[in-house]
């Protein structure tokens, strides 16, 4: 009995383009879900598509910069005309460009925040009305451990994802009585096109595997197989929890 099976479901993933964003979408249609590609640029998905409709599922990429309320609203009511229903959200587009805290501008600052803290809970709001409707949902926000951790050059990015953990809770506890579970998820390192430049170094990368127990970075796919589970049946008993994906980084 494949009790991680999302057959019938439709799951929204936001950031879709690259990355763990990707690797989640392409996840969960290997689990037998349909999917929303919420992508800032709608062009960027065709790859992605085209890799969900080899695998048999329905795909539906949608304009979706989560910065603008605008186009969460539209994504959302473009999805539900489409679909009928959105039972998983995967909420993981972000951004965290390094920056010395004594050198981050108002500008800079609002960026960061307006994406990956206001952009995360207005598309768990607007995407959460319609699961109250539903009587169901799963929520999975894409945490870090940047938000349990110190990291130099980070101080906005970590502070928004340490929100994202505490959001989670917030909702999770909120919405249970929908039949909703929010959960989140905190990788260390990934290899993604936004991190290539970074581990290509070899002093930093080397500096970051000796931070890592487990002696290697993370690959997309380790972050989509626990988002996958927490979407899954298996899961049907764990709310307001966040799952270190870190190699043991933050128990040290």
């Amino acid at each position: 009995m494949n009790s991680q099976s999302l057959e019938g479901k439709v799951a929204l993933v936001t950031g879709a383009a690259k990355g763990i964003g990707m690797a989640c979408a392409i996840a969960m249609a290997e689990a037998g879900a349909d999917v929303i590609l919420g992508l800032r640029e709608k062009s960027n998905g065709e790859d992605v598509c085209d890799t969900i409709r080899k695998l048999g599922r329905n795909v539906l990429p949608v304009q979706m910069d989560i910065s603008k309320l605008n186009e969460i609203d539209a994504a959302i009511e473009k999805s539900l005309q489409h679909y009928g229903h959105i039972d998983i959200l995967v909420n993981n587009a972000g951004i965290g460009a390094p920056n010395k805290a004594e050198n981050v501008t108002e500008r800079d600052f609002d960026e960061t925040v307006n994406v990956n803290l206001k952009g995360t809970f207005f598309t768990a709001q607007a995407v959460g009305r319609t699961m109250i409707k539903q009587k169901f949902g799963r929520i999975i926000n894409i945490s870090s451990q940047a938000g349990f951790v110190a990291l130099e050059t980070e101080s906005v990015y970590c502070m928004t994802k340490a929100a994202i953990a505490h959001l989670t809770k917030c909702l999770a506890l909120e919405w249970a009585k929908y039949n909703i579970t929010v959960n989140a998820v905190a990788p260390t390192f990934v290899k993604t096109p936004g991190t290539r430049k970074w581990l290509e170094n070899e002093q930093f990368h080397q500096s970051v595997i000796q931070r890592i127990p487990l002696g290697r970075i993370a690959d997309p796919k380790d972050v989509a197989a626990s988002v996958v589970f927490l979407a899954s049946p298996q899961a049907s008993m764990i709310t307001g929890a966040t799952l270190m994906i870190d190699g043991g980084w933050t128990i040290q």
